[in-house]
């Protein structure tokens, strides 16, 4: 019964197998995570359109609710720089631009909730392979437009002024009409860009020092010592003292589908995220990824948080990265963490009041600056220029369309990609190069030789409906071109399927062929793909098939009676 319920419940199974070794580390683990889990929730919270407070409400209850459910020993879960921009595109356009904060909460809640569902039954329906739904290009340029987004949004928040803007470009042109007419609070603009810069300059000369915790605390001691609240600074107050309050989410009919909407997009983004996370520290553990049960976890984080004034959360890298590195050993550093916060809220909740707004700004500035991938950008121009332009159109769907739109975008392009390479796959004839056993493309090899009247053709996908025709026209291309052909043999390994579109083709063009006294021959078909030949019952129309490709050569020579010619001699 306990492997059972160790199977659903990870807690049980991680309970049983802790070590007494690992109890120091994982409290210290969690004492410094706490640092960085406190400014970040607030931050991300705002980004998201809702108060402070709710990312600490968030991230006690979903570091909770992945300790019971979640797989990984140390994943770290809380709100995310990614999906805060995604949450306000879904709840400010329903709620309303500086509407209430208490219905903005709610649709929050009910984000949450719904996202934890989506992505409770993805687990349970082992529905993982649609994280594969944005591939690294499409990925890298939705990180790309997410990151401007983020940075420009929070530019006049650096500059200690607020928009009602929406957008890329109405929130830029906004905050430059700002500018102009002198909106800038000169004592939040230099606080904003102190915190800015002592986060940059430690993460990149002192990776090991929590940069974030050395920029609240010394923003803090700069607004008390100056009294920049007396000086126009938005400081972000007392927090609520007690414990997250327990609450129903709910939402109208109308607001339902909305919601629903955005919380597929956000479910696919906090998966895609979940995976490529996971599988970057257990590869470094040595340990296997269990994505489904990862989904599971994950969907558990964001119901718990859903009930508790929480919103959609996902696994953040930055935090994990920061647990592992001071010795978190389990999930105990995650709860550490979370009864930490908890002891702020109760006994300390104005310890961050004195806290600038633009400190907060910077935080999630940084944050943005993380990511944007320029590199991996400038990598997909030098090694593929069509995946860079997949990446660009991303990057201009997010940036200009707004971020919902932009992932519809994303997915669009993945899949679009994905059926251009198999409706115009790479299609070559094969020849035998000097030198090199076997047969070999002659765009590669252009001095191979080749059998009078034969033609080795391959043809690198699968045979279905989307590229039927293209496979019939180039074949026709090629008998049509050299009136000596004889046999066309397809090179049929790379075929790892037929469909019932495809079968009717080869029959039509197998008949074709043979009134021009033509035979079609495949050599090294895959079994199961021959079998559904079989079940197509074209086999009577096309009754050559060679178990390799040297074997087509030898029957042809032998009943045509050639030998190998130079390609200078083809013509």
């Amino acid at each position: 019964m306990g492997d059972g319920l160790g199977r659903w419940v990870p807690a049980v199974r991680a309970a049983s197998a802790y070590k007494r070794s690992w109890l120091a580390k994982d409290l210290i683990a969690g004492l410094v995570l706490s640092t960085l889990l406190v400014p970040q929730g607030m931050a991300y919270a705002e980004l998201a359109g809702l108060p402070a407070i709710t990312g600490l409400y968030t991230t006690v209850l979903c570091l909770l609710g992945y300790a019971v459910f979640g797989p990984s020993r140390v994943l770290v879960l809380g709100p995310d720089s990614s999906l805060g921009p995604m949450i306000a595109a879904v709840i400010v356009p329903i709620a309303g631009s500086g509407g209430d904060p208490g219905v903005a909460i709610a649709l929050a809640s009910m984000l949450g909730l719904l996202v934890g569902i989506t992505m409770t039954i993805a687990g349970v329906a082992k529905l993982g392979f649609i994280s594969d739904l944005l591939s690294k290009p499409t990925r890298l340029g939705y990180m790309n437009g997410l990151a401007v987004t983020i940075l420009v949004g929070q530019l006049a928040k650096l500059c200690g002024f607020s928009t009602d803007a929406d957008g890329l470009i109405d929130e830029f042109t906004a905050f430059v009409r700002g500018v102009a007419h002198s909106e800038i609070v000169p004592a939040a603009l230099a606080v904003g860009l102190f915190a800015l810069a002592l986060i940059l300059v430690l993460q990149r000369l002192l990776p090991k020092i929590p940069a974030i915790l050395v920029a609240v605390v010394l923003s803090i001691a700069v607004t008390w010592a100056f009294q920049l609240g007396d000086r126009g600074v938005d400081l972000v107050g007392p927090l609520p003292q007690g414990l997250p309050p327990f609450t129903l989410p709910h939402a109208s009919w109308d607001q339902l589908w909305l919601l629903v909407v955005g919380a597929l997009g956000i479910t696919l983004v906090s998966l895609t995220d979940t995976i490529s996370t996971a599988s970057v520290f257990a590869a470094r553990a040595g340990q296997q990824v269990h994505g489904n049960q990862e989904m599971i976890g994950i969907g558990a984080a964001n119901i718990a948080a859903s009930f508790f004034q929480g919103f959609p959360v996902s696994t953040s890298g930055s935090r994990t990265a920061v647990a592992v590195q001071s010795g978190a050993r389990s999930q105990l550093t995650g709860i550490v963490g979370a009864a930490l916060i908890l002891l702020m809220l109760l006994f300390f909740p104005g310890l961050l009041q004195d806290l600038p707004q633009p400190a907060l700004a910077a935080v999630v500035i940084a944050a943005s600056l993380m990511l944007a991938d320029l590199a991996g950008t400038a990598q997909l121009w030098r090694q593929r220029r069509t995946e860079f332009g997949v990446s660009m159109a991303a990057f201009l769907g997010v940036a200009l369309l707004g971020v919902l739109p932009g992932i519809a975008v994303a997915v669009t392009l993945s899949v679009l990609n994905v059926f251009r390479r198999v409706w115009w796959p790479y299609q070559t004839t094969l020849g035998r190069a000097a030198g090199v056993p076997g047969y070999h493309d002659v765009r590669v090899y252009p001095d191979a030789e080749r059998l009078p009247g034969l033609v080795l053709f391959r043809f690198d996908a699968p045979l279905i409906f989307a590229n039927a025709r293209v496979f019939r026209a180039e074949i026709e291309r090629v008998a049509r071109e050299d009136p000596r052909v004889r046999w066309i043999v397809v090179a049929a390994e790379p075929i790892t399927d037929i469909d019932t579109t495809a079968s009717d083709m080869l029959a039509e063009l197998d008949e074709a062929l043979n009134a021009r006294g033509v035979s079609l021959v495949f050599a090294e078909m895959k079994t199961p793909v021959q079998q559904k030949i079989e079940r197509y019952r074209l086999s009577p129309a096309i009754d050559r098939f060679s178990p390799t490709i040297e074997d087509a050569v030898a029957a042809y020579r032998a009943q045509h009676d050639v030998d190998w010619q130079p390609a200078t001699d083809q013509n």
